[in-house]
């Protein structure tokens, strides 16, 4: 048990300490970048959770796309421990002045306010121990600021969103 905490903590550095200027920027398909991270967890799916999609007309952005999936990764595993692995997870896609937006919307019992301001603080985890390094939401951010955009959040109990404005160039 000590040893899969372990080596869950030095991924999560890894991952961590990954992200820097480098790569190259290319057209993205945000919708393609979205169904990619829920092929990957289609068994999750599968049983108890509603995945609703309302994907607009948008263009495609210029971006990192493996640093986008990361995100995407985290934000809907995320919704998906808030939910229990049973509720409904809404995928939104949207254009917002210059910005395409991303909004995942769950189901889950809500992010209490008294730590809303610590949530995407370094290694600040509601996740029980040997659960969560507590990097998931800061590496989203940092993800996201290197693309020029932003990430915000609503959250109250039975419904949690989290925005992702990335620029439309």
């Amino acid at each position: 048990l000590a040893h899969s905490r372990t080596s869950k903590i030095i991924y999560a550095l890894k991952n961590y300490s990954r992200i820097e200027q480098t790569g190259i920027k290319t057209l993205t398909d945000i919708k393609d970048s979205l169904e990619t991270v829920l092929t990957l967890y289609q068994s999750q799916i599968r049983n108890s959770i509603e995945v609703i999609r309302d994907y607009r007309e948008v263009p495609s952005v210029y971006a990192y796309p493996g640093d986008l999936l990361q995100v995407w990764t985290n934000l809907i595993y995320n919704a998906f421990q808030a939910m229990q692995f049973c509720g409904r997870l809404t995928l939104s896609v949207y254009k917002e002045n210059k910005f395409l937006v991303v909004a995942i919307t769950d189901t889950g019992h809500g992010i209490p306010v008294e730590i809303q301001k610590k949530i995407f603080d370094p290694f600040f985890t509601t996740k029980p121990p040997g659960e969560g390094s507590g990097l998931g939401l800061d590496i989203a951010k940092r993800i996201i600021e290197r693309h020029s955009g932003k990430i915000e959040f609503s959250s109250q109990p039975g419904q949690t969103t989290f925005y992702v404005f990335l620029p439309i160039e």
